[in-house]
């Protein structure tokens, strides 16, 4: 799957969870998946708890994430 394929998983919509970006068809924001990798929930535990969610977007979620980064600047807290 290109990387386009998989962005084109995650939606922005001002009337879906306060227009963060979420998963096409569900209101899981790609931060809540990307928290939950975060702390340690295996991407099949995620897909268990949330049917109808797939591998592909798990990597949409972390592809956004990656693509989001790239013109960011790191700034240490």
């Amino acid at each position: 799957m290109t990387d386009q394929q998989l962005l084109e998983r995650i939606v922005l919509n001002p009337n879906v969870m306060v227009g963060k970006p979420v998963i096409k068809g569900t209101r899981l924001t790609v931060e809540y998946i990307l928290n939950l990798l975060a702390h340690g929930a295996m991407p099949e535990e995620i897909l268990q708890e949330y049917q109808g969610l797939t591998q592909q977007d798990i990597q949409a979620c972390i592809l956004f994430a990656t693509k989001a980064l790239e013109s960011s600047a790191f700034v240490p807290l």
